[in-house]
């Protein structure tokens, strides 16, 4: 016959293997992009197709929320595949449907940011980033890319110094490697080396029109 004690130690059992099961959905929840990597792909299921050689950014929600990315620039067939919450080793994983597909001329990758704040280290986002380009060359050799610096945010300011050390990894490995670049949108996102807030929204980490006037100022310097 169980006793109090024996039942009061079940339940605490029970209410554990419960919490672990619910951060497993939750984890496992983070990581499945694969719908949202379909309808990334349909949405541009046209230009799959196209000769002309296209521009693609894509990496994490920044890039995702970037209003009138492709009108940004005219002259150029922009592909816009960002998905938000991603990491470095997803956009690994759909690799494929998120730049291959579109025979890239250029890419633009921002990842980095949910990486750090999921714990992983500068040297991980790193390692990634060089499959991420050597897949790509792979098919399309000269294929030339831009890492866009990891951006500082009131959410993750806590984080500064380990965003500076992946910028300053992405910015070494650009200066050592052909067809590779390193837009450091990080300092012009300062004032007087503190964080200016009135680049993002309400939620203190996506940006606001203000903050990607910023960008777009940084980055089409890149666009040939």
């Amino acid at each position: 016959m169980s006793t109090p004690v024996s039942k009061h130690i079940r339940l605490i059992a029970f209410v554990i293997i419960s919490c672990i099961g619910l951060e497993s959905g939750i984890s496992q929840k983070k990581e499945d992009f694969t719908e949202e990597v379909a309808l990334i792909s349909q949405k541009y299921e046209d230009l799959k197709e196209s000769e002309q050689r296209s521009v693609v950014f894509t990496g994490s929600s920044s890039i995702r929320l970037w209003p009138g990315l492709e009108e940004s620039f005219p002259d150029h067939q922009i592909i816009n595949t960002g998905f938000g919450g991603s990491e470095s080793k997803d956009l690994l994983k759909f690799i494929k449907p998120l730049i291959l597909d579109f025979r890239p001329e250029k890419v633009f990758i921002y990842e980095g940011d949910n990486d750090l704040e999921y714990r992983k280290s500068p040297s991980r986002v790193l390692k990634n980033t060089k499959k991420i380009l050597k897949k790509v060359w792979e098919k399309f050799p000269d294929t030339e890319f831009v890492l866009i610096a990891a951006k500082p945010s009131p959410e993750r300011w806590r984080l500064k110094r380990r965003f500076q050390r992946l910028n300053r990894k992405l910015e070494e490995y650009a200066l050592k490697s052909e067809r590779v670049e390193f837009a450091n949108i990080w300092d012009i996102m300062l004032m007087d080396e503190q964080l200016n807030e009135s680049l993002f929204e309400e939620d203190g980490l996506h940006m606001n029109e203000k903050g990607y006037a910023l960008w777009y100022e940084v980055l089409s310097k890149y666009i040939n």
